[in-house]
């Protein structure tokens, strides 16, 4: 009786963990669309079908110099580390889904703690950022 409780209590245990976290490469857009969490790490397919299904504000959080090099089609240019970031994403609409994105993805993070903390209902971290856009074969504008 003993080994059954412990291999249910392991089972649960493994099936709860499973279900928790970020969305992961093999995840649907659905699926990353029904996450409870208000910021979620996407892949780059990913967030391309949510950018289709939910529109959106796309956010580039890099610094002008990277802007330069090109960015994602129609996105706004934030930059991370200006004096004024808060208060400029404070200029965005709260309600709509954010899109965000750096050069690999550490800085778009950190951005999207600063966006969940200030109200966002739903944002989307591009795991990888921009690097892994253009490697994934999908175009930038200058």
């Amino acid at each position: 009786m003993k080994k059954i409780v412990l291999t249910l209590s392991i089972i649960g245990t493994v099936t709860f963990c499973s279900c928790t976290g970020n969305a992961d490469a093999n995840a649907t857009t659905y699926d990353v669309i029904q996450q409870e969490e208000i910021v979620v790490d996407v892949t780059v397919e990913q967030f391309k079908n949510l950018l289709i299904e939910q529109g959106g504000t796309i956010l580039d959080v890099r610094t002008p110099e990277e802007w330069a090099e090109g960015i994602i089609a129609k996105a706004e240019k934030i930059d991370y580390y200006s004096d004024d970031f808060s208060a400029e994403v404070e200029k965005l609409d709260k309600k709509q889904p954010i899109f965000v994105y750096c050069k690999k993805g550490g800085r778009s993070s950190s951005a999207a703690d600063i966006l969940k903390e200030k109200g966002f209902v739903k944002i989307y971290n591009l795991d990888g950022g921009i690097t892994a856009w253009i490697d994934s074969g999908n175009e930038i504008v200058k």
